[in-house]
């Protein structure tokens, strides 16, 4: 891996540019993140959507096959579509390789009875529809932690704030880490300041955000973020790849997300996607192959968090009143 202190950074077909007389302007140092990881590192990678041991055991081999360093595994159909078998099987191996698994929450508003979700507004969108779909996410981050797992994904407001009351009350584990879902990210720096204070320690913003965007967040919050390299179609299919190194300048401390476009949903999975699945889990981890070989080409795959780690360091939160 190239020491980025010693070798300065340089931009996509930069050299040929300049010779042309096409330079483009320096980049501004005050766009630049001022923030890093607790321990060091302004950057992790993630792959999504892995759906299961066996799309867990097709992930590991891969990245060990083509050394893609793994940080954080999160699946997206939920607690509820894994057995406790499979769970275990889940944390024990992630566990050995010292990876944070992360699982979403409960029901959520697309897969409800609500006919709002289907209408051209998607109405209410993943959030929780009413106190028993809340409860349900309570219910799957309770069972979750009690098997191990220590990162848990949310794509509700108030999932999130009652479980991170549930943390503070010792209902589930001090050291969980609540994850925000791409499907609620935010997209303006005031509301990235309120999941931060809601209890998010990272939260997955929309792979369209301009990189200014993400510069005037970092202005007001130092919580992690969560970005797809490579967005889902239903989340908009754009692939950024040659952004990477601007995007860890401007949005550190950033998890690289790995996805994959022109793929079909898998959500909920079950063994009847079981080839797509599989198929899909082993090719992002070829897409973090590909955007970390883009780092090295471009002298910018320093400053990468050591792996293992997963906190995220002190964070602003609102305060939990008796």
């Amino acid at each position: 891996m190239t020491d980025a202190s010693t070798t300065a950074a340089r931009r996509p077909g930069e050299q040929a540019l300049t010779a042309l007389g096409l330079s483009a302007p320096a980049p501004d140092p005050a766009d630049a993140s001022a923030h890093s990881f607790p321990g060091g590192g302004r950057w992790r990678t993630e792959i999504p959507s892995c759906e299961g041991p066996e799309a867990l055991a097709v992930v590991l081999k891969e990245a060990s096959r083509l050394d893609v360093p793994i940080h954080r595994i999160s699946q997206g159909s939920g607690v509820w579509m894994l057995t406790d078998a499979e769970i275990t099987e889940m944390v024990e191996s992630t566990g050995e390789r010292d990876i944070e698994l992360c699982l979403f929450t409960g029901p959520r508003g697309t897969w409800d009875i609500g006919g709002s979700t289907r209408t051209d507004s998607r109405g209410a969108g993943l959030r929780a529809r009413g106190h028993d779909a809340v409860a349900g996410c309570v219910e799957d981050a309770v069972r979750a932690t009690e098997l191990g797992v220590k990162c848990l994904l949310v794509a509700d407001e108030g999932v999130l704030w009652t479980l991170h009351r549930a943390r503070a009350a010792g209902i589930i584990p001090a050291d969980t880490t609540l994850k925000v879902s791409a499907l609620i990210g935010p997209v303006n720096p005031a509301a990235y300041a309120v999941y931060e204070r809601l209890g998010a320690d990272s939260v997955n913003v929309p792979s369209d955000l301009t990189l200014d965007h993400l510069t005037e967040i970092r202005r007001v919050s130092g919580a992690p973020m969560d970005m797809y390299i490579e967005a889902p179609d239903d989340l908009g299919g754009y692939v950024r790849m040659y952004e990477v190194a601007e995007l860890i300048r401007r949005g550190a401390p950033l998890y690289l997300k790995f996805g994959l476009s022109k793929a079909p949903g898998i959500y909920p999975y079950g063994h009847h996607m079981r080839e797509l699945t599989l198929a899909t889990a082993k090719e992002r981890v070829r897409r973090g192959r590909l955007a970390l070989d883009l780092l090295a080409r471009h002298g910018a795959d320093g400053d990468m968090a050591p792996l293992g780690s997963r906190l995220p360091g002190k964070l602003q939160r609102f305060e939990i009143s008796s």
